[in-house]
């Protein structure tokens, strides 16, 4: 491959000064037309691209924005990562999307890397609940909004839903329709959100009066649908199963959901399923899947909103706490119809 096209290339070729060149693409109203369209050309001719990360250094405006999430696999982060970018390009603004996979060391990298780009500012959901990362970008004056994680710190914006009220909606439905041994299936316990999920679990069972042994929490290592699946499995194996499962996102639910039914289980009738995010799959699902609603653009679309208004107006930006409420949604994967309705032998 040839060294790119050059800014002086296209000035020896447009045979005009390095500085006329800078004009055209950064100031073209200052330069005569015919000379405008000559250097026009020259860069179409030669295939030019700007630099724009060496421009946006030395003018010292950069117009991206990083955003830092856990699984970029989970449709969850990739509708908010739409909400986050619709919002961004309409401020003229370009996203540096990094996943760090739920690991503290990729998620420190990415930081390093963004902040060594000097981007605009970063939402980020951090892996560890010490905001280690986050100290970090804030100490170098870089703008930051947690995202999908609240915190009580007043010096930080942050957009998230109220997981705990969303788990306990979860549980508290499982309960109304009558199910009497629930197994929560629940991420690693340093994960903000897995954590908030199973106390609000906790709290369902309490307010309902029960004794706690009704709710059991079943630990898988990560939020997916392999974890799903390994969880089944080992669901299957007991001698008394569950007659209920809540699990902490879809995607567990969705690995969950996809054992039962190769291995013969009915869902409903023999043990329900209720996750948790309400992704387009959910409802796709061989049994619609009943879970835990989400606003997952505008989550996205407001924390761009709060980061890049901290950005612009640094002086006078008051800081927010956004805490969006979750919307619990039954389909047939709970509802316990057919067995509410039996008649007694």
């Amino acid at each position: 491959m040839g060294s790119p096209v050059s800014i002086r290339d296209v000035a020896t070729r447009a045979k005009v000064s390095v500085g006329t060149v800078s004009n055209v693409l950064n100031r073209p109203e200052v330069v005569a037309p015919a000379t405008r369209d000559r250097v026009m050309g020259a860069i179409e001719e030669l295939g030019f691209v700007r630099n724009d990360a060496a421009r946006q250094l030395r003018s010292g405006t950069p117009r991206a924005i990083g955003l830092v999430v856990l699984d970029v696999g989970n449709p969850f982060f990739t509708d908010v990562a739409r909400g986050v970018e619709d919002t961004a390009s309409e401020a003229g603004h370009a996203v540096i999307l990094c996943n760090s996979d739920g690991s503290s060391q990729r998620e420190s990298r990415h930081v390093e890397l963004l902040a060594e780009q000097r981007v605009h500012g970063v939402l980020i959901t951090p892996v560890d609940t010490d905001l280690a990362a986050v100290r970090r970008l804030r100490d170098r004056g870089m703008s930051v909004v947690l995202l999908d994680h609240p915190t009580a710190d007043p010096g930080l914006c942050a957009v998230a839903v109220d997981d705990r009220a969303g788990g306990e909606q979860a549980v508290t439905h499982l309960l109304a329709e009558g199910y009497e041994r629930i197994v929560m299936v629940n991420g690693p316990s340093h994960v903000h959100q897995a954590r908030q999920r199973h106390e609000g679990a906790v709290d369902a069972v309490r307010k309902s009066g029960r004794d706690s042994g009704v709710l059991e929490e079943l630990k898988v290592p990560a939020l997916n649908v392999v974890s799903g699946q390994r969880a089944a499995e080992q669901l299957l194996a007991r001698s008394v199963r569950p007659d209920a499962v809540f699990c902490a996102n879809d995607l567990l639910a969705l690995g969950l959901l996809q054992v039962l039914v190769r291995a013969g289980v009915r869902v409903p009738e023999d043990i329900a399923i209720v996750g948790y995010d309400d992704i387009d799959f959910a409802a796709a699902a061989a049994v619609p899947l009943t879970s835990v609603r989400q606003p997952r653009q505008l989550i996205g679309r407001t924390a761009a909103e709060l980061v890049i208004a901290e950005t612009m107006t640094p002086g006078e930006h008051e800081h927010q706490h956004v805490l969006f409420a979750p919307e619990l949604v039954v389909r047939e994967s709970s509802r316990r119809v057919q067995r509410s309705r039996r008649r007694p032998r």
